[in-house]
């Protein structure tokens, strides 16, 4: 950053003491103190067919979540390239950071899941399904702690890591959307599910967000309006937001048949 820029983002942090506490910008009805739902994201790449893996999830690993009131959700490529090797991206929702370890500590003692699990693994250690996978895990954005359900119509989501230059530059991006970003998101059709702010992964510092489409078409439109729209033009360029991403991913996705979402 050159030093003149530098100066006026510190100039404009200087006379924005709402960093500590962006939900003093949000609506009444949503605080910082509201109760903020737990992401757990994973990405795995498979070996080969991913036929086995789906079916332990599908009839396995998710009904153990589901017996502990966990929602789950996973997901395929949209559209793999040439060359790409096939993933899933799986998802847990849990209701607060407690439940997530409670949830940790007992699924290996619940009977039920082990017993079902067992030939699965006992099939797939010495040929695995998967060559590994990454984890994510963040905390809900203040303006949406609880996740929105697609609607009835989606047949395409869209994952998007925003990656940050330090961890102050991530706290100011995490800020344009919960003050600003997902208002216009919310006006154009960019259709929200849920945000998380990373809190560890193999991409930090970062945040991650989840957004549901009608179609490749509609997801289009509603872009190129987000681009065009008045409030975008005027807060991207703001100096409290300046060199808030310095790298951004974008993976299109499919539910698969056992997802919740």
């Amino acid at each position: 950053m050159q030093r003149r820029n530098f100066i006026k983002v510190a100039g404009a942090l200087a006379a924005t003491p709402a960093l500590a506490s962006t939900s003093a910008a949000l609506p009444a009805s949503v605080s910082a103190a509201s109760k903020k739902e737990i992401y757990e994201w994973r990405v795995y790449t498979l070996a080969g067919e991913g036929a086995l893996l789906d079916s332990f999830f599908g009839r396995i690993l998710f009904p153990a979540y589901h017996r502990k009131k966990i929602i789950t959700g996973a997901f395929k490529p949209y559209r793999l390239k040439e060359g790409e090797k096939d993933q899933r991206h799986v998802l847990f929702i849990y209701p607060d950071i407690n439940t997530y370890h409670k949830v940790k500590q007992e699924l290996w003692s619940d009977k039920i899941f082990r017993e079902a699990a067992q030939p699965y693994f006992d099939t797939t250690a010495p040929t695995p399904v998967y060559s590994h996978f990454e984890a994510y895990l963040s905390e809900a954005f203040d303006r949406i702690p609880i996740h929105r359900k697609p609607g009835e119509n989606c047949s395409l989501l869209e994952i998007r890591i925003y990656q940050s230059p330090n961890e102050e530059a991530n706290q100011r991006k995490v800020k344009m959307f919960n003050v600003d970003e997902i208002a216009i998101f919310d006006q154009v059709g960019i259709n929200s599910v849920l945000y998380g702010e990373i809190l560890a992964g193999p991409l930090m510092p970062a945040l991650m967000y989840l957004t549901w489409y009608e179609n490749e078409d509609t997801r289009s439109a509603a872009w190129k309006q987000f681009g065009e729209h008045p409030d975008w033009t005027r807060i991207k360029a703001l100096p409290e937001y300046a060199y808030t991403a310095t790298n951004n991913q974008s993976i299109f996705l499919s539910s698969m048949s056992y997802s919740d979402i």
